[in-house]
């Protein structure tokens, strides 16, 4: 099995075994064939990219091609334990709304996002003055798909304006997770699992 990346680990970690889970931007499904064979999860992804709907089909994983702003209304409300959006939100029109989907969907959500407020990307624009292109978001400003630059400061008055309970959360440094003290500075992920 293929090592997932850092913030789908915390995210496998977290989930419990038997769950029912709709990954949100599942790519090829590395997730979904982690949370299958070792938790034995019932899981389900949307992924908008035909490519990666192909691999992850053909690897016995239930992945239909949509887009997270406009195809979760097909989803019953309470229909999953878990709504997962990893890597995602920042590419979405309304992020507001896709988190009010997800825990319509989900009894939990977890959500995953690159920290925009990173030291490494402020020193990009305070002594570059351009937009960064690091390791976590390696594309230039004009081919990203981010079209909102979220940070864990935004993130957290979005979740505490929409009076959403954090039942967790994690943050990552390169591949290692930090501490919460100064994360906004010094974390270059998050991982938050949230709920109503």
């Amino acid at each position: 099995m293929t090592k997932l990346r850092p913030d789908l680990q915390i995210i496998a970690d977290n989930i419990t075994p038997n769950a029912r889970v709709l990954d949100i931007g599942c790519g090829d499904g590395a997730l979904m064939m982690a949370l299958r064979d070792l938790k034995q999860v019932d899981a389900r992804g949307l992924e908008i990219n035909p490519g990666n709907v192909a691999s992850a089909v053909s690897k016995g994983l239930s992945v239909v091609q949509g887009d997270a702003d406009t195809d979760l209304s097909a989803y019953p409300d309470g229909s999953f334990d878990y709504a997962v959006l990893s890597q995602t939100l920042q590419t979405t029109h309304r992020p507001d709304v896709i988190l009010d989907e997800l825990l319509r969907i989900g009894k939990q959500a977890f959500v995953s996002f690159p920290n925009f407020a990173h030291w490494r990307v402020r020193m990009s624009l305070l002594f570059g003055g351009r937009m960064p292109v690091t390791r976590l978001l390696p594309q230039t400003w004009y081919d990203t798909p981010n079209i909102h630059h979220v940070t864990i400061d935004d993130f957290r008055a979005l979740v505490r304006d929409g009076k959403l309970k954090q039942e967790g959360q994690w943050f990552l440094s390169g591949d290692k997770r930090t501490s919460r003290a100064a994360a906004n500075l010094l974390a270059e992920h998050a991982v938050f699992l949230l709920r109503k």
